[in-house]
């Protein structure tokens, strides 16, 4: 049964923390008011100091009002897009073309790669035709095997094709 009672007592302090003051507002006398309901039409925009369900706005030294730092912030705009719009410090354009340039010096060891490995498959394909043009060039009988899996041996109109094609992979490839 105490328990009970404690549950009950619990439920009733933690009542009045729900209902806290939602809106912040400074009035026509220059009284702040709390409440949970929203200003008087009356009331200017910038008087609003919090609305509900927004964070409590941050001061922005020990004395000022959040009312003060909210003009002070409009004085502080034009400051703050000159400051953006001022050139940026010479580190960070240092900073800045070292990394492009090390990207820069990337990309062409990357392409020098790239370049070499179509070399050296382009010298692998010249070697193979002109070993395979030696052969057709010898005389001696080539046989191949045909879709059936049987060897077939390669009469002169098929020779002379091959050695045509052969010759062009030469001719493309050995520089």
């Amino acid at each position: 049964m105490k328990f009970a009672h404690w549950l009950v007592l619990g439920c009733v302090c933690l009542l009045p923390l729900s209902a806290s003051a939602q809106w912040q507002w400074i009035d026509k006398s220059g009284k702040k008011v709390f409440s949970d309901q929203a200003p008087p039409p009356d009331i200017p925009e910038k008087n609003i100091l919090r609305r509900a369900g927004s964070p409590p706005p941050a001061r922005t030294g020990f004395g000022s009002a959040p009312a003060d730092s909210a003009t002070s912030d409009e004085a502080a705009a034009p400051k703050a897009r000159e400051a953006a719009a001022a050139p940026k410090p010479p580190a960070v354009d240092k900073e800045l073309e070292e990394k492009t340039k090390k990207a820069q010096a990337e990309e062409k060891a990357k392409q020098a790669a790239e370049a070499e490995k179509n070399a050296k498959i382009k010298a692998e394909n010249c070697e193979r035709a002109r070993q395979g043009k030696a052969t057709f060039d010898s005389g001696i009988r080539v046989a191949k095997v045909n879709a059936k899996g049987e060897r077939e041996i390669m009469d002169d109109t098929a020779r002379a094709a091959e050695q045509k094609r052969l010759q062009s992979i030469i001719q493309s490839d050995c520089k």
